[in-house]
């Protein structure tokens, strides 16, 4: 072969030689391609994931918040009323006991109607959400009642409500307005019901109010 033949060869092996280089150049260039779009999908998953997390807790909260506004509407209003609750029982107590055989008959029947006006209004609150607490009786919890006095008796079991000044209000699971009692001392210990952690109580509404 001549030197003319070979120095017409070596070139065309240049140009195969390069092509090659070309392609494991471009090979290369696909996969970093793949690897990146790879990442920006899992960047791009994870963003969707994050945002229908979002959603789901801004869905719940909003549900919440809507069911709260429904449940303490009216309490407001009726912390108000519980003035006209009080006023009604004050007059009722101030009947005497042997009123119905010493009062006219006109009389008897204005304290009939108060009792029934008593009792329609507690009701129309219990419709709302709104519940009496009248615990005598009930071992003190904090959370619905407010203790004024302690009234020493070795018989009752310590902690024990024993007087109810005045009935307390609650409305859902807030109270509007706590129990004012009398409890006990100096008696045993109440035995818990369960060794289970009780329950937290409802937020004493009015107390943070007076805070």
């Amino acid at each position: 072969m001549s030197d003319q033949a070979k120095d017409e060869r070596v070139p065309e092996e240049n140009v195969a030689s390069g092509e090659a280089d070309q392609a494991a150049a471009g090979q290369g260039g696909d996969y970093e391609a793949l690897v990146k779009l790879l990442k920006e999908n899992e960047e791009l998953k994870d963003r969707a994931l994050r945002a229908a997390a979002e959603m789901e807790n801004l869905r719940r909260r909003t549900a919440r918040e809507i069911q709260d506004a429904r449940t303490y509407a009216v309490a407001n209003f009726a912390r108000d009323m519980l003035s006209v609750s009080d006023n009604l029982r004050r007059a009722l107590e101030a009947v005497p006991a042997d009123a119905g055989t010493k009062v006219e008959a006109g009389l008897a029947a204005l304290v009939e109607g108060v009792e029934m006006t008593e009792r329609s209004m507690l009701s129309t609150l219990e419709r709302h959400g709104v519940k009496k607490l009248d615990p005598a009786g009930e071992k003190f919890d904090p959370h619905f009642h407010q203790a004024m006095f302690e009234v020493p008796n070795p018989d009752v079991p310590a902690n024990t409500v024993v007087q109810v000044v005045q009935p307390g209000y609650s409305i859902g699971e807030r109270v509007l307005r706590p129990a004012m009692v009398g409890v006990s001392k100096g008696g045993p210990k109440h035995q818990p019901a369960n060794d289970s952690a009780p329950e937290p109580g409802p937020v004493n509404e009015q107390a943070e109010k007076d805070a």
